[in-house]
């Protein structure tokens, strides 16, 4: 059987490690709030060292490059060196880029394994795993895969791949909601019933199921975090880094960043940017 450490038992985490568990993983759980991994009713390690002490795969799910560093300080010293590292974490180029020197400098082999999808996904092992790593260590970590996600894109043996179809595709979901959270704005400041809006579009070529999920939370107001503000905010600006970096206008993407921080409660899902669109 896999041995699995699932460090970080957040939003995203929490449901992968339900997942893991519920394919018959033999997975101990890690949090910096012990409280919410002991909800999880797995087994959980009061120290990270410990909770990667001998364990076939490490997954990291936590919220940016400086938090998964911190805790991989404690981790990779504690880790056998056939271990594989799986980082699922949002972190960006240049931070995947520091995870996979770190990694390198212990001995551990390094997967760069960003996922595409919200809480649901998480919870229901359908996550979409956008992966880079050596083909040496597939095998071994494909039982994980397996059970978090519905589909594997393999893009690459070197670190970085992952990640750049992972921010592709993140700018995509950040500006439909953005711009689903306009259209309602105006729809209501023109004296329109916002949901005849949705109704408009719905099963046409302008339809996107994610602008129904999020229009829908708009309108009842219900900001249930699936994708929270602050990762929207966060995933908006490496967004931005890499652009910059690449040449390419990020013009667009510092907008959504804005709008995004601007939107409140960050703890909030992101679709209440919708705060941000509305009137002052």
């Amino acid at each position: 059987m896999t041995t699995v450490a699932l460090l970080g038992t957040g939003i995203m985490g929490a449901g992968m490690g339900r997942s893991l568990a519920r394919a018959g993983l033999d997975v101990t759980v890690w949090n910096r709030s012990t409280d919410k991994a002991r909800a999880l009713g797995l087994p959980v390690a009061d120290d990270v060292a410990d909770a990667v002490r001998d364990k076939d795969v490490v997954v990291t799910m936590l919220f940016d490059a400086e938090s998964v560093a911190a805790v991989m300080a404690d981790a990779l010293p504690a880790m056998t060196k056939s271990a594989v590292w799986v980082q699922t974490s949002t972190v960006g180029l240049e931070g995947t880029a520091e995870l996979a020197d770190l990694a390198a400098k212990h001995g551990i082999t390094y997967v760069d394994a960003p996922v595409l999808g919200t809480r649901q996904p998480a919870e229901n092992g359908q996550l979409t795993v956008l992966a880079a790593g050596p083909e040496s260590v597939r095998e071994t970590i494909a039982p994980v895969l397996d059970a978090i996600s519905a589909k594997v894109v393999w893009t690459g043996a070197e670190p970085g791949g992952g990640h750049r179809l992972k921010l592709v595709a993140n700018a995509w979901v950040l500006s439909i909601t953005a711009a689903t959270a306009q259209s309602v704005a105006l729809a209501e400041g023109l004296g329109l019933d916002p949901a005849q809006f949705l109704a408009l579009i719905e099963g046409g070529p302008l339809d996107s199921g994610y602008a129904q999920l999020k229009g829908k939370a708009m309108l009842s107001g219900d900001f249930t975090p699936a994708f929270a503000l602050s990762g929207a905010t966060k995933d908006a600006g490496l967004i931005r880094a890499a652009a910059a970096d690449a040449g390419v206008s990020a013009e667009l993407v510092t907008a959504l960043e804005k709008l995004f921080a601007a939107a409140g409660d960050q703890d909030d899902d992101m679709a209440a940017v919708i705060r941000a669109a509305r009137p002052a």
